[in-house]
């Protein structure tokens, strides 16, 4: 994984990631190998239709950690809810019975979601770009 590529767009630079810890609805343990195979495939597509990419994606049985990079055109919001909506769609729709009567009626996921920007390769990245600024 290359998290400090630098990206370019028509009149930006930029370098944007996220890491975003979305909950199971009422914390129930559902996310299993088979629930996170169909995941990473959904929330791939999803970041892709947004110009973003899924750097990384993991999870327990309760809670899911994703790293995202993303252009500065997209609301880090309407991203969320977008990855949130279609991949409970998607789950709903799967063939997976250990789904099927756990969120039958309810929201897959739950309605907040945690989003840390940066972390300690962003701010080396950063620290060095300014001192190279003083470099005549």
């Amino acid at each position: 994984m290359k998290t400090d590529t630098v990206r370019r767009g028509r009149q930006v630079v930029f370098c944007l990631h996220v890491h975003l810890v979305f909950v199971t609805s009422r914390r129930g343990k559902v996310l299993g190998e088979r629930v996170l195979v169909q995941l990473r495939e959904a929330m791939a597509a999803v970041c892709a239709d947004f110009g973003a990419e899924l750097l990384e994606l993991e999870g327990e049985d309760d809670h899911l950690h994703l790293l995202v990079a993303y252009p500065p055109k997209v609301a880090l919001a309407t991203l969320v809810n977008s990855l949130k909506g279609v991949s409970a769609r998607l789950l709903r729709q799967a063939d997976l019975p250990e789904l099927r009567n756990k969120f039958a009626g309810r929201a897959f996921w739950s309605p907040s979601y945690c989003a840390v920007s940066g972390g300690d390769d962003a701010l080396q990245l950063i620290a060095e770009f300014l001192r190279q600024q003083r470099v005549p």
